[in-house]
């Protein structure tokens, strides 16, 4: 069994990945912690809420950063015209829902939940990598008790989604991403280079939803403004970034990968570029040496993922 905690920003794919983690028989989803990224915090924490009440799912959740770990980084405008003006693709969700929120913030439920269960939790990370930095810089020792690291973010032999270069979760926190990936704990990095190939069709959703429960349903719906999104990319369909990382949990044989330091670039043109230097290539003295060796997927069998994330969400 799989202890986990989602870092999410929820957001339409966040909300699939969130069934799925739910609904997964060998995933225990012990925590949600949220992000600002697709929509302000605020906003973020009040739809993880919702999808908590409306799936009855019992993990805690615990509201994280709202702003960049460099202060000097100016926020953009949130990608409404990608997750609607509420971040679940403008359903209808109320402005309050009556849940408690755990009282901790994000990073500090992290720790406190790691050192408790120290060697057993899997943190996914889905957004902006700003909540594991804040855990890195105030419990370092965190790096050597957690199982592991799985992040969907980054591209690195295929262009970015922000920029020719950037992803936008790196896009969105360089600092915070490059400190996450520099840290001696073990990141599988799940980027661009598979979950762009990784798509959804319009019409295999509404099967899946035709079959489906009310969550299913509502995941459906919250997913249509996202697939017109997607019509300049994918033909009637959206990319399941999110989910991505989700299955790697459970199934990482679907992947493939190489391995190798990663830095992120922080300003410049280039700003939020993930470079890998994989192991064994040797070069000059530079900046990738003495780091951490992590793991990138290059490959990914999409539809066994598909249908591995249909067949998990169809559980009811």
């Amino acid at each position: 069994m799989h202890k986990v905690i989602y870092d999410t920003d929820p957001g339409v794919d966040d909300a699939m990945a969130l069934l799925f983690l739910h609904r997964h028989p060998e995933i225990d989803l012990i925590g949600i912690t949220t992000v600002f990224g697709n929509a302000s915090v605020e906003t973020t924490t009040r739809n993880a809420l919702f999808l908590k009440r409306e799936w009855d799912i019992a993990a805690p959740v615990a509201k994280g950063a709202s702003v960049t770990v460099d202060p000097n980084r100016h926020e953009r405008p949130w990608p409404t015209m990608v997750h609607g003006e509420n971040g679940l693709g403008d359903m209808p969700v109320p402005d309050l829902i009556d849940l408690p929120l755990d009282p901790r913030p994000a990073h500090r439920f992290i720790i406190e939940t790691v050192r408790a269960n120290p060697g057993e939790v899997t943190l996914v990370a889905v957004g902006r990598m700003t909540n594991l930095a804040l855990v890195l810089k105030e419990d370092p020792e965190i790096a050597g008790l957690v199982k592991g690291v799985v992040i969907m973010g980054g591209n690195f032999y295929v262009p970015g989604n922000v920029s020719p270069v950037a992803e936008a979760n790196i896009h969105g926190d360089p600092e915070a991403a490059d400190i996450v990936l520099t840290a001696p704990w073990k990141v599988v990095v799940i980027g661009l280079d598979v979950t762009a190939v990784t798509t959804m069709s319009r019409t295999y959703l509404r099967g899946m939803a035709d079959k489906g429960d009310k969550a299913v349903k509502q995941l459906d719906e919250l997913s249509q403004s996202y697939i017109d999104f997607y019509k300049h990319a994918v033909e009637d369909g959206m990319m399941v970034h999110d989910s991505c990382a989700a299955v790697y949990v459970v199934a990482p044989e679907l992947f493939t990968t190489i391995t190798g330091a990663v830095r992120v670039v922080c300003g410049g043109i280039a700003d939020g570029q993930t470079i890998v230097k994989p192991d064994g290539r040797r070069f000059p003295a530079g900046d990738w040496d003495g780091l951490p060796s992590q793991v990138v997927a290059t490959g990914i069998e999409s539809e066994k993922v598909i249908n591995l994330i249909r067949d998990t969400l169809l559980r009811a």
